[in-house]
C-alpha cells in the first residue's frame, strides 16, 4: 500500500516522504480492516508533520480516515464488509470524561490514515452518514465533531441564541452549519471581504472584517444591541481571547478550540469574572458524540463544505494551501 510517512523529528514538510508498504493485517477479534478512501486536513495534522508536536520519525499522520469495511474480525457486529465507515479522533474514548493525552491519537500517538489500508479496533470507527461521500465524510472526524462539541455539548445552543464563529476554517464551517441548523443567530467573522460573501451566502446573519474593525468583540457587541452573543467558538486562541470575552454575553460561553494567534498571551481576567463568563478548552469529542453528530447531519441534511482536493502523494503540497489561508472549508486527500 502507499503511505506519508514523517521525516526524522523534529519533522518539517520536505521531510514528508511516499512510501510502499506492506497492506494492513488480517482483523483479530474485535478488530475491522478498512479500505482508507479518504482523509481530510487539520491544524493538528499539521503541527505533527511540522514538527510542532513531537512525533517519531517515520509516522503515518493524518487523524482523519474514511472508507469501507473489507474484512471484519471474531465478534465484530456492528460492521459488515462493505459497510462505509468515518474513523473517530480518540478511538479510545467512547463516552464520559476525555482521556488525558493524545496517546492514542492517529497520526499522532499512533499511526494515521495518510495510507491505503488499516486494521483498527471497531470502536475506532463510527458508520458514516447514509448517501455522503468518503470524502465528505472525512471531514467529520476532527473539525465536525469539534463544532459539534462546542455548541451542543459543552452548551446548548437553541433557537434564538447568538453565536460567533472566526474565520472560514472547517472548524468554523461546520459551527455556522450546526448552528443555523439548530435556529441560531450568527456572527462571522472573516479577514476577506470575497469569503464574507461566502458566509453570508451559507447564512451568515452579520459579518466583521477583522481586518478593517480590529476591536471586533465590541463591534459584535454592538450587532447583538449591547448583549452579548451567547457562544463565540474561539480557534484563534490566546492572541484573540479578548475581544472573544468582549463580545460573550453576560454569564455566556467561549469555547477555546485553536491556538492559531499563539498558546499563550496576557488575558483579562477582569473581564472574564466580572462578566461571569465560562471559557471551556475542548479537545474534539467521543465516539458517543460523534454518533449523535452523524444523526444531526442526516436529519438537518447537512453536508460539508470541501474546498480543495489533493492526492495522497501530494500532502505536503497540501498543508501548504493550507498555511496560505486561502480555502474556505475543508481541504480533502483522495487516497
Amino acid at each position: 500500500m502507499r503511505a506519508i510517512r514523517t521525516g526524522a523529528a523534529p519533522s518539517t514538510l520536505d521531510a514528508l516522504t511516499l512510501s510502499d508498504l506492506p497492506d494492513a493485517f488480517a482483523p483479530g477479534p474485535g478488530e475491522i480492516s478498512v479500505r482508507v478512501r479518504a482523509s481530510s486536513l487539520n491544524f493538528h495534522d499539521y503541527a505533527v508533520v511540522a514538527g510542532m508536536i513531537p512525533a517519531p520519525q517515520g509516522r503515518i499522520p493524518m487523524s482523519d480516515g474514511a472508507g469501507e469495511v473489507t474484512a471484519v474480525g471474531p465478534g465484530v457486529t456492528e460492521f459488515a464488509v462493505g459497510d462505509a465507515v468515518v474513523s473517530t479522533f480518540f478511538p479510545d474514548w467512547s463516552e464520559g470524561p476525555p482521556p488525558a493525552s493524545f496517546g492514542g491519537v492517529p497520526g499522532d500517538g499512533i499511526d494515521g490514515f495518510a495510507r491505503e489500508t488499516v486494521t483498527m479496533p471497531a470502536h475506532a470507527f463510527t458508520r458514516a452518514p447514509a448517501g455522503w461521500s468518503h470524502a465528505e465524510a472525512a471531514t467529520l472526524t476532527c473539525a465536525g465533531l469539534t463544532a459539534w462539541r462546542a455548541l451542543f455539548v459543552d452548551t446548548q445552543t437553541k433557537p434564538g441564541d447568538t453565536v460567533l464563529v472566526q474565520g472560514t476554517g472547517g472548524v468554523s464551517i461546520f459551527a455556522l452549519q450546526f448552528a443555523k441548523a439548530a435556529g441560531a443567530r450568527v456572527i462571522a467573522t472573516s479577514s476577506s471581504n470575497e469569503k464574507i460573501g461566502r458566509l453570508r451566502a451559507m447564512g451568515a446573519d452579520e459579518t466583521i472584517n477583522y481586518r478593517e474593525i480590529e476591536a471586533w468583540g465590541p463591534e459584535a457587541l454592538k450587532l447583538t444591541g449591547g448583549r452579548g452573543v451567547d457562544t463565540v467558538v474561539e480557534i484563534g486562541g490566546a492572541g484573540s481571547l479578548d475581544q472573544s470575552m468582549l463580545a460573550t454575553r453576560i454569564g455566556g460561553h467561549v469555547a477555546m478550540i485553536g491556538v492559531l494567534t499563539g498558546v499563550s498571551a496576557p488575558v483579562s481576567t477582569a473581564l472574564l469574572f466580572s462578566r461571569n463568563l465560562k471559557v471551556q478548552g475542548l479537545t474534539v469529542g467521543s465516539r458517543a458524540m460523534q454518533r449523535d453528530m452523524i444523526a444531526a447531519c442526516e436529519a438537518n441534511g447537512i453536508r460539508p463544505v470541501i474546498s480543495d482536493t489533493f492526492d495522497l502523494a501530494d500532502l505536503a503540497d497540501a498543508f501548504r494551501h493550507q498555511i496560505g489561508g486561502k480555502h474556505f472549508g475543508k481541504i480533502s486527500i483522495a487516497i
